[in-house]
C-alpha cells in the first residue's frame, strides 16, 4: 500500500468512530498540523475503498480545521469489514506507556504539553489534603485517600488509570515513586 494525496471533501468521517478529542485538545491537534504538517506524510489518513476513514478520523477532522485542502492517505482497500472494525479500535488502543521519569528529567514540560502531552508529575501532587485515617474499630487497619472529582474529570481520570498496568494502588505507589 503506497500513500497518495486526496482531497479532504472525497474524504468520509466514519461515523462509527468510537475515540474523540473534546476542546482544547482538539485545538491543540489543530495547531500541530499547522505547525507541522509533514507529520501528516509520515502518518497519513487511513480510508477504505469506499473512502471512509479507518484510521485518523480525528486528524481529517483537525486537518479541515486548519483549512487543508488535501491530505497523504492510505486506501487499506483489501481489508475484509471485520479487519476493518478491528483496525479502527487497534489502531486507537494506546499499547505504550509512557516513561514519566525520562520526560521529568530529559524534556521540557513546556515543550511537551505544547506538542498535546499531559503532563503531570509528582510535585504537582498535595497530598496532606487527600489522606484519611481508618476508623480504629476496625479490624484491619486500612487507610485510604480520597480524591474528588468533576464527572468529566472522574472519567479521564480513571480511562488513564484503565490503560495502564497494574492496580490503581500500583499505579498510584509507582507513580509516587515509593
Amino acid at each position: 500500500m503506497k500513500t497518495i494525496t486526496a482531497k479532504i471533501k472525497d474524504i468520509k468521517t466514519n461515523p462509527n468512530n468510537p475515540r474523540y478529542i473534546k476542546d482544547e485538545k482538539f485545538k491543540k491537534l489543530v495547531e500541530s498540523i499547522k505547525d507541522l504538517p509533514e507529520m501528516l506524510k509520515l502518518r497519513p489518513i487511513v480510508v477504505n475503498e469506499d473512502m471512509v476513514v479507518l484510521g485518523g478520523n480525528m486528524r481529517l477532522k483537525a486537518c479541515q480545521k486548519a483549512g487543508l485542502k488535501e491530505v497523504p492517505i492510505i486506501k487499506a482497500s483489501d481489508l475484509t469489514p471485520e479487519q476493518q472494525q478491528e483496525f479502527i479500535i487497534k489502531d486507537n488502543v494506546g499499547f505504550g506507556s509512557w516513561d514519566w521519569d525520562t520526560l521529568a528529567n530529559e524534556w521540557d514540560t513546556e515543550k511537551l504539553e505544547s506538542w498535546g502531552l499531559e503532563v503531570f508529575f509528582n510535585e504537582d501532587i498535595d497530598l496532606d489534603s487527600f489522606f484519611e485515617d481508618s476508623n480504629e474499630d476496625e479490624k484491619e487497619a486500612v487507610n485510604k485517600i480520597i480524591l474528588e472529582y468533576s464527572e468529566d474529570d472522574y472519567n479521564k481520570v480513571i480511562e488513564k488509570l484503565d490503560s495502564l498496568e497494574g492496580s490503581k494502588e500500583q499505579i498510584i505507589w509507582n507513580l509516587l515513586e515509593l
